[in-house]
């Protein structure tokens, strides 16, 4: 029943994500200024999750993102997109307080309408090709990341 109640809540909360099978096209901005494609980070599956530096949620799932990373890589890889923030300081501060492992790039309101991101924290995973093959939002344990992205 626990489970039954779980996965519904899940659907609700991701129902108007982006379908599975879709190629999101974006680009984002590094901590530096610089840009990046998200069809640059194609060839492995990803798992893009987008977060707020005022988001609790966000910080408690950090860890999980940073565990995922460790035990996925060379095979698969994680990418943060830090949105709704003040400035490049506020996202700094937060990696820092919470010992980001995993490669945080910036997200804009119009990225964030573009992948349909209503809470946070939502993660999107992409297979190799750049699909969506799934995507969650709320909290996400460390197995729950595991499984979506590399089953």
């Amino acid at each position: 029943m626990v489970l039954l109640a779980v996965l519904a809540v899940g659907a609700i909360q991701s129902r108007h994500h982006l379908a599975g099978g879709e190629k999101p096209s974006a680009s984002f901005r590094t901590l530096d200024g610089h840009l990046v494609a998200l069809e640059s980070l194609r060839g492995r599956p990803l798992a893009l999750a987008f977060w707020a530096p005022w988001c609790g949620v966000c910080a408690a799932q950090s860890d999980n993102l940073s565990r995922t990373l460790r035990w996925v890589e060379p095979r698969a890889q994680v990418v943060s997109v830090a949105s709704s923030f003040g400035d490049v300081a506020e996202v700094r501060a937060y990696m820092k307080e919470h010992r980001v492992e995993y490669p945080v790039l910036l997200g804009d309101e119009a990225t964030v309408r573009a992948f349909h991101v209503e809470a946070y924290p939502t993660v999107y995973f992409l297979d190799a090709e750049g699909r969506v093959t799934g995507s969650v939002a709320g909290y996400t344990t460390t197995g729950g990341l595991l499984a979506r992205l590399i089953f």
